[in-house]
């Protein structure tokens, strides 16, 4: 079904999650979804989908512990760490129902780790140009991971922010001065470096991504047979689409589409395709409606 052009999300506002001042928004009625953005970045990476998403669901969309403009503690900031946080998201704002979790970059290797530790809590995964498939990463990250290399490339400049801002579309048209201006004030944000350096330094070396957490969460993941979507950008510099077909492989049993002239962002670049694309996928997997609970939230 063709969509209007999205309505402007609300305002994020800001909770506490175990202590530590979480910046979010909560939008729509029905099944949950939560939406989980990649290394870097922020909820902003969804303001596109998340109004016609909620049309039909109750929408999440946070900045995970230490990312956007939710606070940075001095903590150790593993993949499992960033998964407990999004438990106690959920636990924060009340839903204790299974929830979809939708995850582009880092988000899906979050969102798989997610449904590893808490399979009572995960009903479905989409996984949007993915980490977790490959080895294979944009040089920056790589050298990020270099001690004191990483630290001097992570100082706040706006020819720095920008550079990203450029890298994470195919179409230069996105690049627009709203978006670069976020990437500006994000990358200014206190101890922002810390929590970076240490999410890009435990998942991955000068060499690209380490492959023992990757194999270590898909064997445990594939098992389970969850309902799961593939989603690509045929032109990401982020993580290459070829990893598309590792995630295949690994995934046999799920849906998978890649978007042609699109990179890092599908949801940005394609936002009413992808938005289609995701609700048709939800629809055909969401169980009766008298099996759901009423959302307590």
């Amino acid at each position: 079904m063709p969509h209007s052009p999205p309505a402007i999300p609300p305002t994020p506002t800001f909770l506490s999650v175990s202590g530590v001042r979480t910046r979010h928004i909560a939008l729509g009625d029905g099944p949950p979804l939560v939406l989980l953005h990649g290394i870097g970045q922020s909820l902003e990476d969804w303001d596109e989908v998340i109004a016609p998403l909620a049309e039909r669901h109750r929408v999440y969309a946070l900045d995970l512990i230490g990312f956007g403009l939710t606070d940075k503690p001095d903590v150790p900031y593993s993949l499992a760490g960033l998964a407990r946080f999004v438990r106690h998201f959920l636990d924060a704002v009340g839903e204790t129902r299974p929830a979809t979790l939708i995850g582009n970059s880092l988000g899906g290797a979050v969102a798989q780790q997610f449904a590893v530790m808490y399979p009572e809590r995960t009903a479905r995964l989409i996984l949007v140009n993915s980490a977790g498939f490959g080895a294979e990463v944009t040089p920056l990250l790589r050298l990020l991971t270099v001690p004191r290399l990483g630290e001097w490339l992570l100082r706040p400049h706006p020819l720095s922010s920008a550079r990203v801002v450029r890298a994470i579309f195919h179409d230069p048209a996105f690049v627009t001065p709203e978006r670069l201006q976020h990437a500006a004030q994000v990358a200014e944000q206190p101890d922002r470096s810390r929590a970076y350096l240490r999410v890009a330094r435990h998942l991955g070396t000068w060499r690209g991504i380490r492959p023992d957490w990757r194999d270590t969460l898909i064997e445990q993941l594939a098992a389970r047979q969850l309902p799961t979507l593939l989603i690509w950008g045929e032109h990401d510099q982020i993580l290459p689409s070829h990893h598309l077909q590792a995630a295949q492989q690994a995934y046999p049993h799920a849906r998978s589409h890649l978007f042609k002239n699109t990179g890092h962002l599908p949801q940005v670049e394609r936002a009413g395709d992808f938005s289609a694309l995701v609700l048709a996928f939800l629809e055909e997997h969401t169980p009766p409606q008298n099996n759901l609970q009423e959302n307590s939230a």
